[in-house]
């Protein structure tokens, strides 16, 4: 028996419905409502115009990035059934044309090809397993582990008030003025690409420096929109 401790690692999923509607929705609900009420505190000074643009863009927006991430997932994980029950109908007229192209899959990957062939053999007699190994090697996607729209719809959602709600929140206390809610916008998105460094290669301040930039630039440039068109027609 060999003295050496048992080695074990955890990856994180990273195939799973919720992660990048999350950050996707957190990061698009606060760059979009910060560029929109920036927007609008462009061309006009009535502080409940503001709100109500930013309350008007938390909800469609919300509401939008729900449905559409639903509609998306769903078209995908539709589409990757239909190629899986293909792949199983296969497995099921040809076995041994299905177990000969997996054979060759290791092959391809540098296994001898009598060990390939053997592997490919002993899968091969488990129709789900070898299901389930086709799939991998031919679509990338394992049959049970599919994303699933309701949670990417639920994620994109709800992430997406979360980051809409903050460029707003300071109108909702009765501030008149953009700076509080571009400070308080600026600090959430060099705040939220900090964040998902934790889940990514990059560095924070990377991931923050990266996300703050974007956020600004279209801030700052539906800002100058909003002013051209609210000087010129008088708002």
């Amino acid at each position: 028996m060999s003295g050496r401790a048992e080695h074990h690692h955890e990856h994180r999923d990273v195939n799973g419905g919720w992660l990048r509607p999350s950050v996707f929705g957190a990061m698009d609900g606060l760059v979009s409502n910060f560029a929109l009420i920036a927007g609008v505190a462009g061309g006009t000074d009535n502080t409940r115009v503001i709100a109500l643009a930013g309350i008007a863009g938390l909800a469609a927006g919300a509401f939008s990035m729900a449905g559409g991430e639903y509609v998306s997932v769903a078209s995908q994980r539709e589409l990757a059934l239909a190629e899986i029950a293909v792949e199983r109908r296969e497995i099921l007229r040809h076995p041994e044309d299905e177990q000969e192209e997996l054979a060759q899959v290791y092959i391809d990957r540098g296994v001898d090809p009598a060990l390939a062939a053997e592997v490919a053999r002993q899968i091969s007699r488990d129709p789900d397993q070898a299901l389930e190994v086709h799939t991998r090697a031919e679509l990338g996607v394992t049959p049970g582990d599919l994303p699933s729209p309701k949670i990417a719809a639920v994620s994109s959602f709800l992430s997406f008030g979360v980051g809409a709600i903050l460029p707003l929140l300071p109108y909702l206390f009765g501030v008149t003025s953009l700076w509080l809610s571009a400070v308080l916008s600026c600090l959430a998105l060099f705040g939220a690409g900090a964040l998902v460094s934790t889940v990514t290669a990059r560095s924070w301040w990377f991931s923050g420096l990266r996300q703050l930039v974007v956020g600004v630039v279209a801030a700052g440039l539906t800002f100058g929109l909003g002013n051209l068109i609210g000087g010129a027609s008088g708002l």
